[in-house]
């Protein structure tokens, strides 16, 4: 069920496509099904880092089951990566903030995904 929420300062040509391309990426790199992922690309004009405007990023990460303090560095490895190849942007200009709610406190398809995998 990975949600991928990543908010730039840099502006992308095709959005639909970037988006696409991500959601594909992160379905890989988080070992999960592509139909359960869902990525949001938000450009924010104003964003800042470290107190300048220069290319930059927040990226939130809510995944289940996968995240955990060995796996992360792994998973910020990565993503950081990619975002230096297709929006340019250093490692050192953005955070990536990873959660894992719990089954019971993800909700979908008007229930939850615990109760789901309960049933």
């Amino acid at each position: 069920m990975p949600a991928l929420e990543l908010k730039t300062n840099v502006v992308v040509a095709d959005p639909k496509a970037f988006s696409l391309e991500f959601s594909k990426f992160a379905a890989k790199t988080l070992e999960k099904p592509e139909g359960y992922v869902s990525v949001s690309y938000v450009h924010q004009e104003y964003l800042t880092f470290a107190g300048t405007f220069d290319p930059a990023f927040i990226l939130s990460i809510t995944n289940l089951g996968n995240i955990n303090p060995e796996n992360n560095q792994v998973l910020s490895k990565a993503f950081a990566a990619f975002l230096k190849e297709k929006l340019g942007v250093e490692d050192t200009r953005g955070y990536i903030a990873f959660s894992d709610p719990g089954a019971d406190f993800l909700g979908f398809s008007s229930t939850t995904i615990g109760a789901i995998f309960r049933k």
